[in-house]
């Protein structure tokens, strides 16, 4: 019982110790920030709100009948939480490159904002398991971790920004851009949400792509449906490639250009603009896209204005035309009358 109660005292004693040392640090802490900001305070004085404003260490002192008075061991941490609040608040430091999963759908990049870590973020790195490497693929390939293959994204970056290129393009020229997520309820959303983007010139497959889409379109579709809308796309994106191989092949016969995210297991070679990326992850299928749709979406709004320009001079052009009709017969109602 002795040496029992005594290890219960001594390690009291080490717990009191250790607290007393932690509280001794935290007070040397906030003591060394004060001094570190005094600079700072003297640039960005308190405002009156602020310095009107009573701390919680002055309204603990006001009460009177309070249960936990503040101590004095206390008063310097409070000020140093109250400095740094202060003098940061004006600074603007802000946390604003959080990132945030569900952007990913509702707020794509853009292709020229769209970085590095964006992917990594988001998965777009880690591929299959080595030993089901496509040859073809190997030239994407960072190395091997963890039995997985690991994708480059220093190839893949600049391979999605050449397929935005691309649907920019196809957009610009009033094409038809097809999406297509047909594995999983996450993909069609995703496919949804991209070809919303791109209004009347977006269209998405979240179902089931219908063999004989492209090379038999008056028996899926119904021959008068084939010749008064044109239902034969400029492009086709598909989140995932290796559950839709029929539909590349019909793109193929078609000549119509593809676009698909190829993981380590699949050929490159399957589509026409490959990106390299991992396509079992939802958040990187969104991702992509998202950056596609509103690469395409700037090359509709590029189109818009340039119907707008070409509008405004057809316009103006009339404009000058009828002046100069107005002007001539004027003048040669002036010569009548001579």
């Amino acid at each position: 019982m002795a040496s029992s109660s005594q290890s219960l005292a001594s390690r009291a004693i080490r717990t009191q110790t250790r607290q007393f040392s932690s509280a001794a640090c935290r007070r040397a802490t906030s003591a060394r920030v004060v001094r570190q900001l005094e600079p700072f305070e003297e640039q960005y004085p308190p405002t009156p709100s602020t310095s009107a404003s009573p701390s919680p260490s002055s309204s603990t002192e006001a009460r009177p009948n309070s249960s936990r008075p503040s101590s004095a061991a206390a008063q310097p941490a409070a000020n140093a939480d109250e400095t740094i609040l202060r003098v940061f608040s004006r600074l603007g430091s802000t946390q604003t490159s959080t990132w945030k999963p569900h952007q990913n759908l509702h707020q794509p990049p853009s292709p020229q904002s769209l970085t590095l870590s964006a992917l990594m973020a988001a998965g777009a790195h880690l591929g299959h398991a080595s030993s089901l490497a496509a040859p073809a693929f190997l030239p994407y390939t960072y190395g091997t971790r963890a039995g997985l293959s690991i994708i480059d994204l220093d190839q893949t970056l600049p391979l999605l920004r050449r397929a935005a290129n691309v649907t920019r393009a196809i957009a610009e020229a009033d094409g038809l851009i097809l999406f297509v997520g047909t594995r999983s309820d996450a993909l069609g959303a995703a496919a949804r949400k991209a070809a919303t983007r791109l209004g009347s010139n977006g269209f998405h497959i979240d179902s089931r792509w219908l063999p004989g889409l492209l090379t038999n379109p008056f028996e899926i579709l119904g021959e008068q449906t084939v010749r008064e809308t044109n239902v034969k796309p400029d492009l086709v994106v598909f989140l995932n490639p290796l559950d839709n191989l029929k539909a590349i092949r019909e793109c193929g016969i078609a000549r119509v250009p593809t676009v698909g995210i190829i993981d380590s297991n699949v050929d490159p070679r399957l589509v026409m603009y490959p990106i390299p990326a991992n396509d079992e992850s939802t958040r990187t299928a969104e991702l992509i896209a998202g950056t596609l749709s509103v690469a395409g979406r700037e090359g509709v709004k590029a189109r818009l204005e340039k119907q707008r320009i070409e509008t405004e001079r057809l316009e103006k052009e009339r404009s000058q035309m009828k002046e100069e009709a107005r002007r001539d017969e004027a003048a040669e109602a002036e010569l009548s009358s001579l």
